[in-house]
């Protein structure tokens, strides 16, 4: 299925319009205000598009296009949707605010029971998760961005307050959200004896290397990393001495929540309380990936260039900056530990903290190392490694291969894959995260890499992939009810899944919205030029300047006025041909076959005349 994204996107947004709005107003419905996830997931779905592509601008009411205002005419008109959405946006604010004025970062109804006959303490459902800290950030952005444009286009003294209102709460839970991320960050290290160290001696050895030998590759690879992590970071006084140890193993990356035992951070800002961790100190490779998504939007262009961080918000995108460099690093190099098979390429893959293995958790390292391979040069081995481990991904999800009898795959999208949390036991029963949106993850980072790539049988790769897992998530969107247009009906996908009446899932929704975005930018980039191609426009062009020069010195009858505007236009897309021939030399082939099919011509009509006499 072929990838339009200005299309669907104007299709999901009048799905969420008819969804979240009731005469002109929004409308938060049963489950809104349940959950501060799915609630930011929510206005992302209009507010990300909104403020990263132009044609879909709606800060600016005398810019709207007019597709957009069609689709959105739920929300009100031109002038009223911006103000409908500034007003949706204080509603999250306010709600999403605990009673000690610190901005609440709940999971709320995204955190399940693991014991089917105990559910979840209140204070377990108000416990905050990366989830919600990473995407605050996104969306605190993107509010702050639209505010920066839509303030100086209204003048109505009552969206101006709510303006001034939502401004402040806005800057106060994107400051919240970082401190918190900051200490939902840690550092574990463990013996190499442990079942920890052997669950990653294997999967690091291959069946291959003694532990030994992957002991000291271990220490040789991240000799360096180690070193920036004691020096720069800082840590628990027990992981700062086994650090030094290089006989143990570590990983680093984000838990599930605030760390156990984290220390408040430092802030001149004013973001309530901080509250206590409860999270063990083991990293998660979902909430890693989740981290690392929601931090690189503190120093995109857009942030810089509007200015959108303070000065203490920008000393605190420097500390997440550095935990975010060293992540992808750490990672990176657990992915291609090996140069001859990659474990990466072992699917699937061995968590050491939680003993488990899925396809998600290979697709998860997986997204670390597109994240490593954007942040720095990527080599074409690495770009083909990649690309050969999301197709065999796609293939073992059951995304390009056909579904079996009582396939087991099924469960990898529902009821999805199940996290234990741990640590939340200390509050109730032990808490879960259900990860239910591999295909979505799938085609962010097939889109991802795709507009990485400059090579063209790579791209052509990628682009083929992401079309059909994009096909296959079409298809799951809800066809009847309430949530009709959006996501997620994995049952119209696979008929053997069990139905389920759970609400929308905003989660896949607001991923799919901005894979949408990422496709956009993608197609904005200039397409790969091939120097095979290129070499063969500069032969034509010369050809054809050659052969219009010659034209130029045949004496044009009176007959024949119009010969001169022909060549006049023939001269025309020779210069532009040779303005293209450098970025797009497919088009500059286009126009010089059609200058040398005219120019044929011309020379046929004056045989034909000369014939004729």
């Amino acid at each position: 299925m072929q990838i339009k994204p200005r299309q669907h996107l104007l299709d999901i947004w009048q799905a969420v319009a008819r969804h979240s709005f009731d005469g002109g107003e929004w409308s938060w419905g049963r489950w809104g205000g349940e959950s501060s996830v799915a609630d930011a997931e929510r206005l992302l779905c209009l507010l990300y598009p909104a403020t990263e592509i132009p044609a879909f601008r709606l800060d600016d009411p005398d810019t709207t296009a007019e597709d957009v205002q069609k689709v959105l005419k739920n929300a009100g008109g031109r002038l009223e949707t911006p103000a409908n959405l500034v007003t949706a946006a204080a509603q999250f604010m306010r709600t999403h605010t605990s009673d000690d004025k610190r901005p609440s970062f709940a999971g709320g109804y995204y955190f399940v029971s693991s014991d089917p006959d105990r559910g979840l303490t209140e204070e377990q459902r108000s416990l905050g998760v990366v989830d919600a800290y990473s995407m605050s950030i996104t969306l605190c952005l993107a509010t702050l961005g639209f505010l920066k444009v839509y303030e100086s286009k209204t003048r109505r003294s009552e969206v101006q307050e709510t303006i001034q209102e939502l401004r402040a709460a806005t800057s106060k839970r994107l400051t919240a959200a970082m401190v918190s991320l900051l200490r939902a960050f840690t550092v574990n290290v463990f013996d190499t004896e442990s079942s920890q160290g052997r669950t990653l001696c294997e999967l690091l050895g291959q069946g291959r290397l003694s532990q030994r030998h992957v002991l000291g590759n271990f220490q040789r690879r991240f000799r360096a990393l180690r070193a920036a992590i004691a020096e720069s970071l800082v840590l628990g006084v027990d992981v700062e001495e086994g650090l030094k140890d290089e006989n143990r193993f570590f990983e680093c990356g984000w838990g599930w929540s605030i760390i156990r035992d984290a220390p408040t951070v430092e802030t001149a800002e004013e973001v309530g309380p901080q509250p206590e961790g409860v999270a063990s100190p083991v990293p998660y490779l979902y909430f890693t990936v989740v981290a690392l998504d929601g931090i690189q939007d503190l120093f995109s262009d857009r942030t810089l260039t509007l200015g959108l961080l303070n000065a203490e918000q920008q000393r605190l995108a420097q500390a997440l900056r550095l935990r975010w460099e060293i992540t992808q690093q750490f990672w990176s190099g657990i992915a291609r530990f090996d140069t001859d098979r990659w474990p990466l390429e072992d699917i699937p893959w061995r968590t050491t903290g939680q003993k488990l293995e899925s396809e998600y958790f290979s697709l998860s390292v997986g997204a670390i190392l597109v994240h490593d391979l954007m942040r720095r040069k990527a080599t074409d081995d690495d770009l083909t490694r990649t690309v050969s481990v999301m197709e065999r991904l796609a293939e073992r999800g059951r995304i390009t291969s056909r579904m079996t009898r009582d396939d087991p795959m099924v469960r990898l999208h529902n009821p999805g894959v199940t996290l234990p949390l741990q640590g939340s036991e200390s509050l109730g029963p032990r808490m879960q995260w259900i990860m239910k949106d591999f295909s979505a993850q799938l085609l962010k980072r097939t889109i991802q890499l795709c507009t990485l790539s400059r090579n063209l049988a790579s791209h052509d790769r990628l682009l083929r992939l992401a079309e059909d897992i994009f096909g296959q998530l079409w298809r799951r969107r809800i066809r009847e009810g309430e949530g009709i247009g959006l996501w997620d009906n994995v049952h119209a996908a696979y008929p053997d899944s069990p139905v389920s009446d759970s609400p929308v899932s905003w989660s896949i929704t607001e991923r799919v919205t901005e894979v949408m975005v990422q496709v956009q930018q993608m197609y904005q980039q200039q397409p790969i030029r091939s120097p095979d191609l290129t070499e063969l426009a500069r032969a034509l062009l010369s050809e054809s300047t050659h052969l219009l020069g010659n034209e130029q010195m045949e004496p044009t009858p009176a007959s024949e006025g119009n010969r001169g505007m022909q060549l006049r236009g023939i001269e025309v897309k020779l210069r532009r041909a040779r303005r293209l021939v450098d970025d797009q030399p497919g088009t500059a082939c286009a126009l010089t076959l059609d200058v040398l099919g005219q120019l044929d011509a011309l020379v046929r009509a004056r045989e034909a005349a000369v014939q004729g006499v």
